[in-house]
């Protein structure tokens, strides 16, 4: 029986999810946070100040149930950011919940497996090939925990999340709503996405089952084509917007022009090489299988009906 679970990464946007979720259910949710973040704490959870470290985080860990580990980089200028906080804060969660013998519920990402066409998905018993640096972070993750034969864990690999509250897809929204969709990488691409409370289902369903050291795919078995994901945003905004095909080379022009920019100013911009590696790949598609199998999670939310909760979520809160 879960009753006390402490998630890093619990200010981010699948935490608040994932921490609004369980103390609905009555789960008492510590939330590790660094002691420098000033972020607001999610609703219904206690916050906990510690650094990604093994040191920090053990007195955190100390009764508790499980742990759900979320903290990570997505997004850098500097590929050995990438490392230090994916790997080796992983590194620190692995070691901090085996000294205090809980088990560990690791979201990873699709983008640990690498690309696949939605004409061949990725399977979890394909050898791994990401192509990005913040995918190959995250394979070396998932390689910690598998090193450790005394941990109990489940590795979860989501696709592209989305839903109320997602900075990621806000700006085609925005886009979207001055009526014009620019449409990049290439046509026959395709992505499996999954709505945010899809993914949650999945986390919970990992915590209630017995961890078994297993890896799984997350997310919606209908792959979504970059025109379709356009129509659909335009569909749950009720604009009229126009769909402008962007030629590979102007996106490879824009994805330098992204580096020297974010170089600049510091921070990673939209479009950069990493985003361009992304966009030129058969696409990002895997099955499903066997999350149903192992945990009877089949995802819920079509992108129809998720687009158009994530717009009305937006309006609501001011974000359009």
């Amino acid at each position: 029986m879960i009753r006390r679970v402490a998630i890093t990464g619990a200010t981010g946007f699948i935490g608040r999810h994932l921490t609004a979720h369980l103390a609905s259910r009555g789960i008492s949710v510590q939330a590790i946070q660094r002691p420098e973040s000033r972020r607001t704490a999610p609703e219904g959870a206690t916050v906990v100040r510690a650094r990604l470290d093994a040191a920090s985080l053990a007195p955190a860990f100390a009764g508790v149930d499980a742990v759900v580990h979320l903290a990570g980089v997505v997004s850098s200028t500097r590929e050995r950011e990438f490392f230090d906080v994916n790997v080796e804060g992983t590194r620190a969660v692995a070691a901090a919940a085996r000294a205090a013998d809980v088990r560990v519920i690791h979201v990873s990402s699709l983008a640990a497996a690498g690309p696949a066409s939605p004409t061949a998905p990725r399977t979890e018993e394909d050898p791994p090939r990401p192509v990005t640096p913040y995918g190959r972070s995250k394979l070396e993750g998932e390689r910690v925990l598998a090193a450790d034969a005394t941990l109990r864990w489940t590795i979860l690999r989501p696709g592209v999340v989305y839903g109320p509250g997602d900075r990621a897809m806000l700006p085609l929204f925005a886009l979207a709503t001055r009526g014009v969709l620019p449409l990049v990488g290439r046509a026959t691409a395709a992505y499996t996405f999954v709505y945010v409370d899809d993914l949650v289902s999945s986390i919970v369903a990992a915590l209630d089952a017995e961890p078994d050291r297993h890896t799984l795919f997350v997310g919606h078995p209908q792959p979504v084509a970059a025109r379709h994901l356009l129509e659909g945003i335009r569909s749950a905004l009720g604009r009229a917007a126009v769909i402008v095909p962007v030629p590979m080379a102007l996106t490879r022009l824009a994805a330098l022009a992204g580096d020297v920019g974010g170089a600049i100013l510091g921070r990673p911009l939209t479009m950069n090489s990493s985003r361009y590696v992304e966009l030129a790949a058969e696409g990002f598609v895997c099955r499903v299988d066997r999350l149903r199998e192992r945990l009877g999670i089949v995802a819920q939310t079509d992108l129809s009906a998720g687009l158009t909760r994530t717009a009305a979520w937006y309006r609501k809160n001011g974000w359009l």
